[in-house]
């Protein structure tokens, strides 16, 4: 069948329930697609069982049609691509079908994949104070990235024009046009801690304009030689600005704990006269004299610090923080480098760190052009990576990272080699900074300072070039060379056969899956399986959870909810579906510990996966566990089973093949 029988098949599923206006949500599973209609009486039930390919409907709680493996995720995927949402999501009201191009598809697949393993990755993570902390971090400053990214590109325009009026490449009368674009990037910069102070009052639940005034004051604003204000650590006059932007979270986060504390214990007749005048004249005498000359020399260290480091390592410093970003983006601990960024643009006027940590990104795309050309053949994973790519260019790196590296463990790790290598070549350099945030990758060479740019560029192409080789030569492992159809099936070999001669009639014994009672499909409790609508095989009602493989052969498919394998036998060519339980599909996973992979070759006997039955069972879900045969077609003769006790690989039934 065709792709376009596929989306033809979607069609007319669509057109007998009701139009896609009348699905609010779609998914498939191993053998059926599982529909919830919104409206039933629109549902032509006799019309859906006559369509080409359907082999049964079952009304449940959702309406399930059943197609068989493989046959059913291509038909979900064409039926979710019309209507513009993915599995799962609901579909919007009145929705119609509509046309995505071959690379929207491709991103849209990879964010869907990414979005999968980073959200399994986010859950994996244990919840600390300080992950809370950068969570707070983060949401401070991602509103205001859009801003960073437009004033600096603005700022490095002004920049480039004037370098050509200085070397009279334009006209003096282009000054004041330089002036103007100087005065548009400083609107942010300038004024960048009154903006930190009015996010940070929001996220930690304060007032946002007594946040504003705290980023204020830090910049003593009235305060002109030779009138001072003096440190009454070391007794030096306070500088504008000094603290920066660690002085203004801290003074800030503060805040919310005493503009709290009045709120609950002042009267409400009076609080909205006492609470901000107590809270701003105790925040405000706190910063000046607290925070401003603690987070001036916690500031100092941390550039002087960087710096030293940067210029004392040179390339060995830079190999390491190359190396080490993309770790530091898994734990989350990327976010507390936002502060120190800005800080160094604040007191240097560019950050020479950013530059360093996007060669991370660098490293992510040579390792998935490695993948591209070494994994030809695996359809899937190319066109994972044909969405992903572009945007990982251009300095958008999560559909790279959680879409294809780490899924496949070692690419991940030789990516991050290729971070350090062009960390390592920057480094050499040396001075190479970044005068805003918020971008990198190419996205970030109008941003770096100084004219710099050309090294900048040198070193990301040593970061793709890095992460190519380290990944084509170690980092490609076998079960991505795997060749897969785009829907993760396995590529059939085709075998060249002499004219006259004739498929082999074999006989292929089957054995017990598991422990337990073994029993007709007929018994089942499900339509699906007990009128055979994919197959035909037996059930075994388990004692125990370890599933083993009933025949020799290769794993074909093991679903992301862990509730079914399929696989074809070694002998016979006969496809395989083992499935765990009925409607288990519901509890994603949870009960089920898969120890195989996909494209593994198995013998009968070997633990394919392992069920904990009284978790199936506290679910309200049946756990039998079935073996069918999906193609019957290719099937000449398959022996009666004897009910009754079996024990895991004893022999159940014997099939013969055409």
């Amino acid at each position: 069948m065709s792709s376009d029988k596929y989306t033809e098949m979607g069609k007319e599923i669509y057109a007998h329930i009701g139009g896609i206006e009348n699905v609010a949500t779609l998914y498939h599973c191993m053998t059926r697609i599982r529909i919830a209609i919104r409206d039933m009486n629109k549902v032509d039930l006799a019309g859906l069982k006559k369509i080409d390919g359907v082999l049964g409907v079952v009304e449940s709680e959702t309406l399930e049609i059943v197609l068989g493996p493989g046959v059913n995720t291509k038909v979900a995927q064409s039926m979710v691509d019309a209507a513009g949402v993915k599995e799962n999501d609901p579909f919007p009201q009145g929705a119609t079908s509509s046309k995505v191009s071959s690379y929207e598809q491709d991103k849209n697949d990879v964010m869907a994949k990414a979005n999968e393993v980073h959200a399994a990755h986010k859950a994996s993570l244990k919840k600390t104070w300080w992950r809370a902390a950068l969570q707070h971090i983060s949401a401070i400053f991602i509103p205001l990235i859009p801003a960073f990214i437009g004033a600096g590109l603005i700022s490095g325009l002004s920049g480039i024009m004037k370098n050509m009026l200085t070397a009279k490449m334009l006209p003096v009368s282009w000054t004041l046009a330089i002036t103007v674009l100087g005065v548009l990037s400083s609107g942010l910069f300038t004024y960048l801690n009154i903006f930190v102070g009015i996010n940070a009052a929001k996220e930690f639940g304060a007032t946002p304009g007594l946040g504003g005034i705290i980023g204020g004051i830090v910049m003593l604003p009235g305060i002109i030689p030779p009138v001072t204000i003096p440190n009454i650590f070391d007794k030096q006059p306070l500088a504008a600005g000094q603290g920066g932007i660690i002085g203004v979270l801290l003074s800030v986060w503060l805040l919310s704990y005493v503009e709290k504390y009045f709120h609950r214990h002042i009267a409400d007749s009076v609080d909205i006269i006492f609470t901000p005048f107590l809270t701003l004249l105790i925040m405000g005498l706190f910063t000046i004299f607290i925070t401003m000359p603690i987070a001036g020399w916690i500031s100092n260290s941390l550039v002087g610090g960087i710096n030293w480091v940067l210029r004392v390592g040179g390339p060995i410093a830079g190999f390491i923080l190359g190396l080490v970003f993309l770790p530091m983006v898994m734990l989350g601990l990327h976010q507390i480098l936002t502060p120190i960024h800005l800080q160094m643009i604040q007191k240097m006027g560019y950050t020479p760190l950013l530059p360093i940590l996007a060669m991370a990104g660098g490293g992510q795309v040579g390792a998935a052009i490695a993948l591209w050309v070494k994994c030809r053949k695996n359809k899937q994973l190319t066109k994972l990576i044909k969405g992903a790519l572009p945007v990982g260019i251009l300095g958008v790196g999560e559909p790279l990272i959680y879409g294809v590296s780490l899924p496949l463990g070692r690419p991940f790790i030789t990516a991050c080699i290729g971070g350090g290598i062009g960390g390592a070549v920057l480094g050499a350099f040396g001075n190479v900074g970044a005068i805003a945030i918020g971008t990198s990758g190419v996205a970030l060479i109008p941003l770096i300072a100084h004219n710099m740019w050309l090294k900048y560029v040198i070193g990301l192409l040593a970061a793709y070039l890095g992460g190519f080789i380290a990944t084509y030569f170690f980092g490609v492992p076998k079960i991505a060379m795997v060749a897969k159809n785009e829907d993760g099936s396995l590529v059939e070999p085709v075998k060249e056969m002499p004219a006259a001669s004739q498929p082999q009639s074999v006989t292929v014994n089957f054995v017990s899956p598991v422990s337990g009672e073994l029993e007709e499909l007929t018994a089942v409790n499900d339509d699906v399986f007990s009128q055979k609508m994919v197959g035909d095989g037996y059930a075994v009602i388990p004692e125990d959870g370890k599933i083993v493989a009933p025949v020799d052969g290769t794993i074909v498919t093991v679903m992301a909810t862990k509730h079914a394998i399929t696989m074809t036998t070694t002998n016979g060519n006969l496809e395989i579906l083992l499935h765990f339980g009925i409607d288990t599909v519901d509890l994603k996973g949870a009960p089920f510990e898969i120890k195989v992979k996909e494209g593994q070759t198995v013998k009968r006997g070997t633990v394919l996966a392992q069920m904990d039955i009284a978790a199936v069972k506290e679910a309200d879900k049946d756990p039998v566990v079935m073996t069918i045969v999906t193609n019957m077609d290719h099937v000449k003769q398959m022996s009666a089973i004897v009910p009754g006790k079996v024990n895991a690989d004893q022999n159940v039934i014997t099939v013969k093949t055409k």
